[in-house]
């Protein structure tokens, strides 16, 4: 007499096909069985299968939402959303984080007037997550790790590596308001307008004799003006402008 090894619980997951990027090729079916212990969260079964849980929206489960602590029992279908767009980021306002991979999306947004900090040094994981907690800073990245670690206040994975679609992805999701010309692009300080006089020890002979409007960041002395790569700036502060608008106010 013989005895069968009792069936491992399945479930029926139904990825979006947004988030299908994200999992192994063998489970990008819009339809797939996922195997379950009826002890793990609903959020870990997902994660586990490559989706951070930044990029996820609504969860439901035989058609009604659910949280993602919620244990999936066997035969259940899951369907599994993107988050919307645009996406609301409450209790703060909104505010970036980039990784060490990311300084040109960095200074883009901050040549929008984007609150943007960004790391030009590997400080690792933990830090940027602990950081990202500590300011209520939304962390932007295209390291999927990542955005698994618990210790995150926000997060979205940015899916490009081209900074023109990278912009246009961060501000399509988030919306962030636009001032352009307001941001220090090296340190993200605030800038104000600067008389010539006062920055004028700070310039070269020629930037001193062809230009006379000037603005500065206090926080690290960099001077402003409208020079030679000032048409190519003006070129995505129009294009962002005229696709986004101004963006939501803070």
């Amino acid at each position: 007499m013989t005895s069968s090894s009792p069936e491992i619980p399945e479930i029926l997951l139904c990825l979006a096909p947004e988030l299908r990027f994200f999992v192994a090729p063998a489970r990008r079916a819009e339809r797939t069985p996922v195997r379950v212990d009826g002890v793990s969260s609903l959020g870990h079964v997902v994660e586990s299968l490559g989706v951070p849980l930044t990029e996820v929206g609504r969860l439901l489960v035989d058609g009604r939402e659910v949280p993602v602590s919620h244990v999936p029992a066997a035969g259940e279908t899951v369907e599994v959303t993107p988050v919307a767009r645009p996406q609301r980021v409450p209790g703060a306002p909104l505010r970036f984080l980039l990784d060490v991979h990311l300084g040109t999306l960095a200074r883009r947004l901050r040549l929008l007037g984007v609150d943007a900090a960004y790391e030009s040094t590997d400080i690792g994981d933990a830090a940027l997550a602990a950081r990202s907690a500590r300011e209520r800073r939304v962390l932007l990245s295209r390291d999927r790790g990542l955005l698994h670690r618990r210790e995150l206040w926000a997060g979205a994975f940015v899916r490009s590596d081209r900074p023109d679609e990278q912009l246009r992805d961060v501000l399509g999701r988030f919306t962030p308001r636009l001032a352009p010309w307001t941001r220090c692009t090296a340190c993200n300080g605030a800038l104000r307008p600067a008389d010539k006089s006062a920055v004028a020890t700070r310039l070269e002979g020629g930037t001193r004799r062809s230009y006379d409007v000037f603005a500065e960041c206090p926080s690290c002395g960099r001077v402003y003006w409208r020079g030679a790569h000032h048409a190519q700036l003006a070129r995505i502060v129009d294009e962002a402008l005229a696709e986004f608008g101004a963006g939501d106010v803070d």
